[in-house]
C-alpha cells in the first residue's frame, strides 16, 4: 500500500473523529489513570502529625463517642493554636478533625476527598476561563482539562502530601481547591446576565473568602492578590458589578488579617526570630525561584502535552469573539501570581521547595502555562494576515489540526507506560505496588502496629521498621530515638510510656 492511500485513509480516519468523542477519551484517560492511586488509597494509613492535631479529638471520641463533643474539642484546640502556635484556623480545626480519629481504617477516604475536590475544582476553574474569560467552546475546553489533569497528576511534585497524608493535603490542597470554586463563583457573579445569580455567587465566594482566609497563607496571599485585580477589573469593565468582587474581597481579607495577625504566629516566631528572609528580598527572590521551578515542572511529558494541545487552543481561540488585546501583561500578571506562591515560605521559612507547597504552585502554574499560551494564540489568531511567524505557526497548526494532536498523544502514552523507572509516573507507581503486594503487605503490618498501639496492657512499644512500603508512601517513619518528635506524636496519642523502632 502506497504512503498516500495510507495518508488518505488516516485523515479520513481523523475527519470522523468529533469533538466529542476526543473528550470523552480524555475523560476516560483521566479516570483511568487516577483509579489506581484510588485502590491505592485502599492501604492509607495514619502518620506523621495527623497524632500531633487529632490527639485531643481522639481521647474526646474514646471517652464520649460523640461527634459534637469531639467537634467542640477541636474548635477548643484550634482557639489554642491560634493563642500560641499559628494563626490558620480553618485549616487547625479540620486537621484536628482527621476522620482516622473516629475510626482508624477510614484513611482511604483522603485520597477520594482530596483528588476529588481539587481535580473537580480545578476543571471547573479552568473550563470557566477557557469559556468565559477566552470565547473557547465548552466540549473543546473540556478536552483541554481533561488532559490537563492527567499531567498534573503524573508528575504531582509529592503525591503522598497531595493525596494521602490527611494533615499535609487539608492545609494545601484542600485550601487551594475552596479557593478555586471561590474564584469561579467570583468571575460567575462578575458575568452573570441574572442578578440573582450573580447575588447568590458573590455571597458564597463571600463565605468561601473566610475558609481561604483562615487556610495556609500561600493560597491566602495569592487569593488577596487577584481578588483585587477582580475589583479592579470591574471598576473598568463593569462597574455596575463590583459589589460582587468587593464582598467577598472584604471578607476574605478580615479573615487573613485575622490569620496573620494571630498572638501564635508571633511567638512561634520568636523562637527563632532569624529564620526567614525580609519581606523585599523574599519578594525579590520569589521571581528567582519561579523561573527554576518552572523549568523543574516543564518536563518532556508536559511539552508533549502541550504541543498535543496546541492546534485544539489555537482553533478554540481563532473561533472565539475576544480581543485578546493584553498578551504581554496577562502573562506578567500569570508570572507574578506564581512567583507570590514562593513569598510566604521565604519569609517565614528562608526556604522554598516544601513539597505540601509545590504541589498547589505546580497546578497554577499549569493552568497558567496552557491558560497564557491560549491567550498568546487568541492574540495571533486575530491579527491580520501578513508574512510573519505568526502567521506561519497558524497555518501549520491549521494543516496538522488533529494529526498533531494525536501524535503527540500517542508520544505522551508511549513515554507515560515505557518509561523504565516505573515510580516516575504517580499512576504506574501506584500500579507496581498494588500488583507486587507491596501495598498489602504494608497496610498488614500498619494494622499489626495499630493492634499494638491501642492494647493497653502494651505500655513500652517497641515496633520492627516496615519490611516495604509503597513508593508513594513516602513519608517519614519512627526512629528509634523515642524523643523523636515523631515518636512523640504516637506515644502521647495512644498514652504510651514510649514508642520507638527497633534496630
Amino acid at each position: 500500500m502506497s504512503d498516500k492511500r495510507i495518508n488518505k485513509k488516516i485523515n479520513r480516519f481523523l475527519e470522523h473523529i468529533t469533538p466529542r468523542q476526543m473528550t470523552l477519551c480524555a475523560a476516560l484517560l483521566l479516570m483511568l489513570s487516577l483509579a489506581p492511586l484510588l485502590l491505592l488509597g485502599r492501604y492509607n494509613v495514619m502518620c506523621v502529625d495527623d497524632y500531633d492535631y487529632g490527639r485531643q479529638v481522639y481521647d474526646t471520641w474514646t471517652d464520649t463517642g460523640s461527634y459534637r463533643e469531639s467537634i467542640q474539642t477541636a474548635w477548643r484546640q484550634n482557639m489554642d493554636i491560634y493563642q500560641t502556635w499559628q494563626g490558620t484556623y480553618i485549616s487547625c480545626f479540620l486537621m484536628a478533625l482527621c476522620p482516622m480519629n473516629f475510626h482508624y481504617e477510614t484513611a482511604w477516604v483522603v485520597p477520594i476527598l482530596m483528588i476529588g475536590m481539587f481535580a473537580a475544582s480545578t476543571f471547573v476553574l479552568g473550563r470557566h476561563i477557557l469559556t468565559k474569560w477566552l470565547g473557547g467552546g465548552k466540549t473543546e475546553s473540556s478536552f483541554v482539562m481533561f488532559l490537563l489533569l492527567f499531567g498534573f497528576y503524573q508528575v504531582l511534585e509529592a503525591p503522598f502530601e497531595g493525596i494521602y497524608w490527611y494533615n499535609g493535603s487539608t492545609h494545601y490542597i484542600l485550601m487551594q481547591s475552596i479557593w478555586f470554586f471561590m474564584l469561579t463563583a467570583i468571575a460567575e457573579a462578575l458575568w452573570a446576565k441574572r442578578r440573582q445569580k450573580a447575588v447568590v455567587c458573590s455571597v458564597l465566594a463571600a463565605v468561601l473568602a473566610v475558609i481561604v482566609g483562615g487556610g495556609n497563607l500561600v493560597t491566602g496571599l495569592q487569593a488577596e492578590i487577584l481578588m483585587v485585580l477582580l475589583v479592579l477589573y470591574a471598576v473598568f469593565t463593569n462597574r455596575a458589578r463590583i459589589w460582587a468582587a468587593a464582598l467577598p474581597l472584604v471578607t476574605g481579607s478580615i479573615g487573613f488579617l485575622c490569620n496573620i495577625a494571630a498572638p501564635g504566629n508571633w511567638a512561634r516566631s520568636e523562637l527563632d526570630p532569624s529564620t526567614g528572609y525580609s519581606a523585599l528580598l523574599s519578594v525579590l527572590l520569589s521571581f528567582y525561584y519561579a523561573v527554576v521551578f518552572i523549568i523543574r515542572w516543564t518536563p518532556a511529558f508536559v511539552l508533549l502535552l502541550w504541543l498535543a494541545l496546541l492546534p485544539v487552543l489555537w482553533k478554540m481561540m481563532k473561533a472565539s469573539r475576544k480581543t485578546f488585546a493584553h498578551p504581554v501583561l496577562v502573562t506578567a500578571g500569570v508570572y507574578c501570581v506564581i512567583a507570590a506562591m514562593f513569598t510566604p515560605t521565604l519569609f517565614a521559612l528562608g526556604m522554598v521547595g516544601l513539597a505540601r507547597v509545590d504541589n498547589i504552585i505546580q497546578m497554577v502554574y499549569y493552568l497558567g502555562l496552557f491558560l497564557v499560551t491560549a491567550y498568546w494564540l487568541g492574540y495571533f489568531s486575530h491579527r491580520k494576515a501578513g508574512e510573519t511567524a505568526a502567521d506561519a505557526l497558524g497555518c501549520f497548526l491549521e494543516r496538522t489540526v488533529k494529526k498533531m494532536t494525536v501524535v503527540c498523544l500517542f508520544l505522551v502514552l508511549a513515554v507515560w507506560v515505557l518509561t523504565a523507572d516505573k515510580n516516575t509516573y504517580t499512576t504506574n507507581s501506584a500500579v507496581r505496588s498494588l500488583t507486587n503486594g507491596d501495598a498489602q503487605t504494608f497496610y498488614a503490618e500498619a494494622m499489626q502496629r495499630h493492634e499494638i498501639y491501642e492494647d493497653e496492657d502494651i505500655v513500652d512499644v517497641e515496633l520492627k521498621p516496615y519490611s516495604v512500603r509503597p513508593a508513594l508512601f513516602d513519608f517519614e517513619d519512627l526512629s528509634t530515638d523515642t524523643g523523636n518528635w515523631l515518636n512523640l506524636g504516637v506515644t502521647q496519642y495512644y498514652h504510651k510510656a514510649y514508642v520507638k523502632l527497633t534496630e
